[in-house]
């Protein structure tokens, strides 16, 4: 049985109200869900940002009670889509009633041009400005495409793979340019709602919001299970330096934060031991 961990369980520092915080999950842990309901709820920020969601279906659900469950699934077309039930995310929308709703899932229409004509021309103008106009180096394609591989469960063809990557760097460019767009329009703070393949500070939304902004603060969360170590360098500063502390540990759980501002991601990262472990 997995054992619950709560945002009350770390002393966060006190960061300025113009920050992104990319919470991360696995999909289908709801335990992981209620940690980034719990988060949003302590931060109470204006505005929301969600991988899940296109623009259009956050549009369609504008007006609509966040505390009205059903009304809200119903608004936004939540069934059918390949996300986890809305009951695992309802908490997240129920803590912040006020907050605006960003949608920023990529179109299927847009995500097939990324494969047909290429990752710049599927994202759009302002793809130099978010890092996406160049290829990632060597080794981080590398791995990107074994990531791809593992999660498709070794059934895709090597041929596959480097589309697959842009399609998933056309993503993390979009959730930055939502949240920067959503700090431009409330003021934020602005927590994305997202997997932790996306909350990585080695790639992911961290980078693609430092390369187009790097006066902003980004706080950068992963949750995992004691069996299932996190990808990535969640556990260092990003790759613009910066300053590292470790947090004393509460219960379970470890914790590590590396702290900074002005184009340094501070990133948190816990693990979830299961029940009897330590």
């Amino acid at each position: 049985m997995r054992t619950p961990v709560y945002s009350s369980d770390i002393d966060l520092p006190i960061p300025p109200s113009t920050y992104i915080m990319a919470l991360g999950v696995y999909h289908d842990n709801p335990s992981h869900h209620q940690v980034q309901a719990d988060f949003v709820s302590r931060v109470q920020p204006r505005a929301l940002v969600f991988e899940m969601l296109t623009a259009a279906q956050a549009k369609r659900a504008a007006g609509v009670p966040h505390c009205d469950m059903h009304a809200l699934e119903t608004a936004l077309g939540w069934q059918g889509r390949g996300w986890p039930s809305f009951e695992h995310y309802f908490s997240t929308f129920a803590a912040v009633p006020e907050a605006v709703v960003f949608g920023a899932a990529v179109p299927r229409a847009q995500a097939r041009l990324a494969l047909s004509a290429g990752l710049v021309d599927s994202f759009g103008p302002e793809a130099a400005r978010f890092g996406l106009a160049e290829p990632p180096p060597e080794h981080e394609q590398i791995a990107r495409q074994a990531v791809q591989m593992a999660v498709h469960c070794d059934v895709l063809s090597v041929q596959m793979l480097p589309g697959m990557v842009d399609i998933q760097r056309l993503r993390d460019g979009g959730l930055a340019q939502f949240a920067l767009n959503a700090i431009a329009l409330t003021g934020g703070p602005v927590p994305v709602i997202t997997g932790n393949g996306h909350a990585r500070t080695d790639w992911g939304i961290s980078v693609c919001v430092l390369r187009a902004d790097p006066s902003v603060t980004l706080y950068s969360l992963a949750q995992t299970e004691a069996e299932a170590p996190l990808e990535g360098r969640l556990m260092q500063s990003s790759a613009q330096g910066g300053l590292s502390a470790m947090i004393p540990a509460r219960r379970s759980n470890s914790i590590v934060c590396t702290i900074a501002c002005h184009s340094v991601v501070i990133s948190l990262l816990w693990t979830q031991q299961r029940e009897g472990e330590t």
